[in-house]
């Protein structure tokens, strides 16, 4: 039994020591322990290579101003461990960590004497939420986000109300496979019988793959740019703007605070996945709602702007599909400023491709590492780049520090990479704010 806070933290990251074991059948045997808490949740489950995270926003948001409880299950967290496992935005307490903690432990310890083996981290986390909602804090919905592909994924023991997809990319391709493919594969096996499935995918092959599944589970399918399209798309000065169409009417001039055009389409995704569960009187949405849903939305680390003056962003930019969006952006709506990015990374991604494209829209780069135990040293990240203007820095806290302090009004700082370094950074940067040039957001 733990006692305290810390001991319960230590005891879920000490599984990390199991690394990562795709399947069900440990999550099936906990759960039949507790007594099945999945088969009484009211569920939507989000799964993709990018844009899970927002996506769960969008959705959380829309259902809040719709006047529901939402319960949300995210990962990795960006500034506190609770924040994983949260209710209407709110992660949960200290005190319930630990309470779940103790529910869990005799069970992990339980299944560590049978052929299956303890559960992994993911597992547990995993196991906490389903009980949380299931017997302690149960809500009218609860948004589930996909871990790793999703097919063997730990969250995939639930029968939800629909599922969504937001994107295929090539991560994680030591697990999913080395083709868009194989990864949609995967990712398409969170489809369930007679639940429709909506989804963002744009490659050819993998859309095919997701729509095959679907039809196999004879499950209903929209798709973005078949189903339901984004017009009158254009920027604004803190956000986007759009008109979505759809068979369930058009909306138009929908506005998001949240930036990047890419985040257009994670809204699509969420607002369209509501109208049909509307329309099935699942749930109630309105109008209003999601205009207001949609504009209070937020998700920390996904181009986040820390401070305006200066100008520092935060973006969680972690692979490929990522970086690109990263890049985009930057060039849509910073062309005219001097970007000067700060990038850390995990030495088991495919590196090369992110970083040449970092290059090209970097007046200067910095590579930096961070303690993590899959971090890439800063060294080999400065080996990868061919820009003139590069630079690799071990103590990124005092660097941060001093860059923050000199910038320039024609400047902007982007801070990228890892999601776990942007959780290190944002946890910093907060901390000594008070001390610095830096005015954080609240």
């Amino acid at each position: 039994m733990v006692t305290t806070y810390k001991e319960a933290l230590d005891w879920i990251h000490g599984r990390l020591r199991l690394g990562i074991k795709p399947g069900l059948k440990r999550m099936e045997a906990m759960m039949s322990e507790l007594g099945s808490p999945e088969t009484k949740l009211k569920a939507v489950h989000i799964g993709g290579t990018n844009g899970k995270g927002s996506t769960v926003t969008f959705l959380r948001s829309i259902l809040e101003a719709s006047g529901y409880s939402v319960g949300t299950f995210t990962s990795p967290y960006i500034e506190q461990f609770n924040e994983r496992i949260s209710v209407n935005g709110q992660a949960i307490s200290d005190g319930e960590i630990v309470e779940l903690v103790n529910v869990i432990h005799p069970l992990a310890h339980k299944l560590e004497e049978t052929e299956l083996g303890g559960p992994t981290e993911f597992e547990v986390i995993t196991a906490m939420a389903f009980y949380y909602f299931g017997h302690v804090h149960p809500v009218d919905i609860v948004l589930f986000e996909v871990g790793l592909g999703g097919r063997l994924d730990s969250t995939n023991i639930i029968q939800p109300m629909a599922s969504v997809i937001t994107n295929i990319g090539l991560d994680h391709t030591n697990i999913l496979g080395n083709t868009y493919e194989e990864i949609a594969f995967e990712k398409a096996g969170i489809i369930k019988e007679n639940t429709p499935v909506f989804t963002a995918v744009q490659h050819k092959g993998s859309l095919q793959v997701i729509k095959n599944q679907a039809s196999e589970k004879n499950a209903s399918i929209l798709v973005l740019n078949e189903d339901f399209s984004i017009v009158k798309y254009q920027g604004l000065t803190k956000g986007e703007q759009f008109s979505l169409k759809s068979k369930f009417g058009d909306l138009t001039d929908l506005e998001l605070g949240m930036i990047g055009k890419h985040q257009t389409e994670n809204a699509s995704l969420a607002v369209v996945a509501l109208q049909y569960l509307d329309e099935q009187k699942l749930i109630t949405v309105t109008e209003q709602s999601i205009r207001t849903g949609l504009s209070a939305a937020y998700w920390p680390g996904r181009f986040e702007v820390l401070s305006e003056q200066p100008l520092v962003i935060l973006d969680g930019a972690h692979n490929d599909e990522g970086v690109s969006k990263l890049v985009e952006t930057l060039s849509t709506r910073y062309a005219n400023r001097s970007i000067h990015i700060v990038f850390a990374a995990l030495k088991d991604k495919k590196l090369d491709k992110m970083i040449a494209q970092l290059d090209q829209v970097a007046d200067q780069i910095t590579f930096v590492s961070f303690d993590f135990p899959r971090a890439a040293a800063a060294e080999a990240l400065v080996k990868l780049s061919h820009s003139e203007h590069k630079l690799g820095v071990e103590d990124w806290r005092t660097y941060l520090s001093e860059e923050v302090a000199r910038l320039k009004e024609e400047e902007v700082l982007v801070i990228t990479g890892s999601l776990y370094f942007i959780s290190e950074v944002k946890s910093y940067l907060r901390i000594t704010s008070q001390s610095s040039k830096i005015l954080l957001k609240q």
